[in-house]
């Protein structure tokens, strides 16, 4: 009976519970974003997924075992729910197979994992029916918390075979070549050309009324010199919950001094409205500075740090967003500050930041020639980080919801809208170097102001689908408390082993200055002194490395006897726990029924 029952509940679980899971991982792995499931059951057209894992580089690497576990959990997940749009192949490239030519001939990187030259493999390879390719050459770990986000959009790009369209409104003039003898030409940003490798760009004028309905994305160049018919535009198209990418700042250095402005610009207070709407202020006349990120530059003849512009490093940015993945450093120009309102119905994520030792400046110090100097001496940090770039999402009024195209009335809709308080950065100035070699101009980028704006527009104009993906923890779970008594440990021991081999180091000397010494006097014997002498050194010489072998043991004993006690109260003590309480039940409703047998009728 027993046996019989085992093979029916198992049969019953495995056909009745088919496709049912619980995600008891720290930071949900397993469970997908409402977006990805999206995607997956809206999927038009089949498209075959190769997966290249080589079991040699997980026996090499258990770190990779585990994550190729995960990798392949997801995408069966996926293929679960794909509706049979998803066709998904595991290949093991082992050295000199037909798997190994396959896996070179869709792009996967390879890596050495034996001294013979070997090859490695963990990448993907994806095709849909008309010819689209796109790869994931190798599943680096430092990637591994934007897993699902990589293979979302891998699959949506291919899924969707038209370039995203972006609308740039720029109120910004181009930027003169400047030099020498030259007529100043307006020459385009290196950026916006960038763009057009990725997106289709269509420029739109700074005061358009409306925003073309093929537009997937929007990007604002420089907020406040829209006209106010421009502006209304801006927040009809968020409003209707497309996405924008919306540039706002100050002091905008990039506008040349005393320059009458390409348009009418709207008043500040319609402005201020808008971003009030979606849950921000930005603060007047004000700009961050930062003592940590100041930027070294020449003025007068005297090199001083900048508080004003930035060079923001990877600790400024919020890594757990995708958009902010690749990005190294950021240089900012007299950025402004942002805040987000105390009623505010969105929310608000901070993408960028300064550091700890920052405070606002008046814009009006930054205007007109500067006085770096003085600005430095003058600063004091408050102590507290100032929000640079925003995301923002979820529920937002429309600004000017009581024009006709404001299109929802003043009812509140989600938003997906990026804010970043600074327009200089996009130029080339701050982001490239150029230089001149055998005639010809080599630009080398000195900060990622370009990935950072093509990965945000590639994130908002990759549908709903993926701006809900964040960053995940790591599928790696190591032994933490071992790992840190370990490191106590360690502590404990390693100033008595330095001290032992500082005194090995002096007792050596002393051996070898009475050898030096005997030789030079050419000696063949050591003098009764020099022996007692040596004879002394090498004994304290043979104490000492006991003492040190012994301390080395002894490390080694309290390591291993953690990582044991640690394993066992990690693999023995919830079976233990569970058997207990399986016993507590048991005598409980033993005690329950004798009870009711006993209990008169």
């Amino acid at each position: 009976v027993a046996a019989v029952l085992f093979v029916a509940v198992n049969v019953i679980a495995d056909r009745g519970l088919r496709g049912d899971q619980i995600d008891l991982t720290q930071n949900h792995l397993f469970t997908l974003a409402e977006g990805t499931r999206h995607t997956l059951t809206n999927l038009d057209e089949p498209i075959e997924i190769r997966l290249y894992f080589s079991r040699s580089l997980g026996d090499s690497v258990p770190q990779y075992a585990a994550y190729f576990a995960r990798v392949k959990a997801l995408l069966e997940r996926y293929v679960e729910l794909a509706n049979g749009k998803l066709h998904l192949t595991i290949l093991d490239p082992e050295p000199f197979s037909d798997a190994e030519d396959r896996a070179v001939a869709d792009g996967m990187q390879g890596v050495p994992i034996t001294q013979a030259g070997d090859q490695g493999y963990f990448g993907l390879a994806a095709s849909n029916s008309t010819d689209g390719a796109d790869k994931i050459g190798f599943f680096g770990l430092e990637r591994e918390r934007f897993l699902e986000y990589d293979l979302t959009k891998l699959i949506l790009g291919l899924a969707e075979t038209h370039k995203p369209v972006v609308g740039v409104i720029s109120a910004l003039p181009p930027p003169s070549s400047g030099r020498p003898g030259s007529p100043r030409e307006p020459q385009q940003l290196t950026l916006l050309s960038e763009l057009g490798q990725f997106f289709t760009v269509r420029e739109l004028p700074p005061d358009s009324a409306e925003v073309p309905a093929d537009v997937t994305a929007l990007f604002v160049v420089h907020l406040g010199g829209l006209t106010e018919s421009a502006l209304k535009a801006v927040d009809s198209f968020v409003a209707a919950g497309k996405p924008a990418l919306v540039l706002v700042d100050p002091v905008p250095e990039a506008l040349p001094p005393h320059a009458p402005p390409l348009v009418e610009p709207a008043p500040p207070e319609a402005v201020n409205n808008l971003l009030a709407a979606w849950g921000l202020q930005l603060l007047n006349n004000k700009v961050a500075g930062d003592l940590d990120a100041a930027r070294r530059v020449s003025t007068g003849g005297t090199i001083a740090d900048y508080v004003a512009w930035l060079s923001l490093p990877k600790s400024d940015v919020d890594t757990s967003d995708p958009v902010m993945a690749s990005v190294e450093r950021l240089n900012f120009a007299t950025a402004g500050i942002l805040e987000r309102l105390p009623d505010a119905t969105t929310t608000v994520t901070p993408l960028i930041s300064t550091g700890p030792r920052s405070a606002p400046i008046d814009a009006s110090k930054v205007q007109f020639g500067p006085d770096v100097v003085g600005i430095l001496r003058e600063f004091k940090p408050e102590g507290q980080p100032l929000m640079l770039a925003a995301r923002i999402n979820g529920p937002a009024r429309a600004a000017f919801a009581g024009d006709a195209k404001a299109g929802n009335g003043g009812d509140k809709q989600p938003i997906n809208v990026m804010v970043v308080a600074d327009v200089d950065f996009i130029y080339d100035r701050m982001w490239l170097n150029q230089s001149n070699f055998f005639g010809e101009q080599v630009v080398q980028p000195i900060a990622n102001n370009a990935d950072f704006v093509i990965n945000a527009l590639e994130n908002l104009s990759g549908s709903a689908s993926l701006a809900g993906l964040r960053g995940r923890g790591s599928s790696y779970r190591p032994f933490t408390l071992v790992e840190n008594l370990q490191v106590e440990a360690e502590q404990l021991y390693r100033s008595k082993e330095q001290a032992l081999q500082e005194q090995l180091k002096q007792l050596q000397i002393r051996i070898d200055s009475i050898q030096k010494r005997q030789g030079e006097q050419g000696q063949t014997l050591l003098t009764d002194d020099d022996q007692t002498a040596m004879d002394r050194f090498r004994s304290q010489f043979i104490a000492v490395r006991k003492q040190l072998r012994d301390v080395q043991l002894a490390l080694r004993q309290d390591i291993e006897q953690v990582e044991n006690w640690a394993k066992i109260i990690n693999i023995a003590a919830i079976p233990m726990v569970m058997v207990v309480v399986a016993i507590i039940v048991m005598v409980v409703r033993r005690l329950r029924r004798r009870h009711a047998v006993q209990r008169p009728a």
